[in-house]
């Protein structure tokens, strides 16, 4: 499965323990589980339940959030190495807590004094859920500036929140959304968005309907008909949106590269296991060298792509301009995990496409992965912008 330690060659010796045990709960209490919580519902809900009592009682909760609010503050480029084994389940970062990094960081640096004081530590503790509202349905989710969901304040400082969002995560289940809203100007201002956090029990917010994606559920879309939000939940500045969101976005890519990884590292492991163990009237698998091709190319794809991976991690965690590194990370680990998971596919033939293994599961990630948090064009194009605006036209 993922236990090995040499699907991340560079982890430190200090992190080879505690990656190992997260690969061990994993592997042998996540991904048994997956086809109950896939399956949403009650049963899913117990589950997951389950799964994160463990995880606290192993001591592997909440890894990467601060400390202060009751995780272990693992630094990002220690997680890092953490996250791969973690990621291998889609259900990982769940299972084990670090799901709410994105949300607690963001409320806990740009949140009002209430916000701090209310829910960073309730995420951190799984007490809370929260998700993330930016796509609507007719608007491209490319262009931010389009946004057309829209908050007005009234005179006493409350917002009203109107709009449709969809390609929500786990809206269903949350009990705070961050919404991106238009609270000045008119599109395509970037100037007038602000994001203001949602209590999904207030009157007007209602889930549309769920979102299956290439069948599998965990989207909805969610509509918002004048839910009132307090004054002091508006998160950072007035019409600065898109500035929290950019940084909530280059780690959040960043730790879904990671993850991919992860899950990509999975599908090799399974191809290779496949390969070695399945045998036909000329012999194994391994013998034939079309097999062995698609074991090369796809060792050769997730070598060339954690460098590029972990220097966006690097570069993050010092607090550089990692534009271009996430750029080009987020491509490359979007194309490894679809690459692989397809190479694993062909190589088990039909058992790869039914429910016998998680080849389908991890195939249709890799697809999404290249829309995901901003489609593979848009990286392409904004990566090479930016290396040709620092190139000079002589010498």
């Amino acid at each position: 499965m993922v236990r090995k330690i040499s699907g991340d060659p560079q982890c430190p010796p200090d992190l080879r323990e505690l990656r190992e045990r997260v690969a061990a709960f994993v592997c042998d209490r996540v991904m048994p589980c997956e086809p109950v919580l896939e399956g949403g519902g009650k049963r899913a809900a117990a589950a997951l339940c389950g799964l994160r009592q463990e995880a606290k009682r192993q001591g592997l909760w909440a890894l990467p959030l601060p400390a202060e609010l009751g995780g272990q503050g693992l630094p990002l480029t220690s997680y890092a190495h953490v996250a791969e084994a973690e990621g291998a389940s889609d259900y990982g970062p769940a299972a084990l807590g670090s799901a709410s990094l994105l949300d607690v960081l963001m409320l806990w640096r740009h949140g009002s004094p209430r916000v701090r004081a209310r829910y960073p530590e309730r995420l951190v503790s799984g007490e809370l859920r929260a998700c993330y509202a930016m796509t609507e349905p007719d608007t491209p989710g490319t262009e931010p500036a389009l946004t057309a969901t829209r908050a007005e304040s009234g005179a006493d400082g409350t917002w009203r929140v109107s709009g449709r969002k969809w390609f929500t995560s786990a809206a269903a289940g949350a009990d705070l959304v961050t919404v991106l809203a238009r609270t000045d100007g008119e599109p395509p201002d970037r100037e007038g968005l602000s994001l203001l956090l949602v209590p999904t029990d207030a009157p007007g917010f209602h889930v549309v309907r769920d979102l299956p994606v290439l069948g599998a559920g965990g989207q909805a879309e969610i509509a918002l008909d004048h839910v009132p939000v307090d004054a002091d939940h508006l998160i950072g500045e007035r019409g600065k949106a898109l500035a929290i969101a950019g940084e909530r976005l280059r780690l959040g890519r960043t730790l879904r590269c990671l993850r991919w990884l992860g899950q990509a590292q999975r599908a090799f492991e399974l191809m290779c296991r496949r390969a070695v163990t399945r045998t036909g009237s000329h012999g194994p698998l391994a013998d034939l060298q079309l097999v062995q091709r698609h074991v090369f190319e796809s060792l050769l794809a997730l070598r060339a792509t954690r460098p590029l991976v972990y220097e966006a991690v690097a570069r993050l965690d010092a607090g550089l301009d990692a534009r271009l590194e996430v750029g080009l990370a987020k491509v490359a680990a979007a194309r490894t995990l679809h690459q692989v998971a397809d190479a694993a596919i062909q190589v088990h033939g039909a058992a790869g496409l039914g429910p016998d293994t998680p080849l389908p599961a991890l195939f249709r990630t890799g697809r999404l992965a290249r829309i995901l948090d901003g489609p593979d064009e848009l990286h392409m194009v904004s990566v090479a912008r930016r290396v040709l605006r620092a190139t000079p036209a002589e010498g």
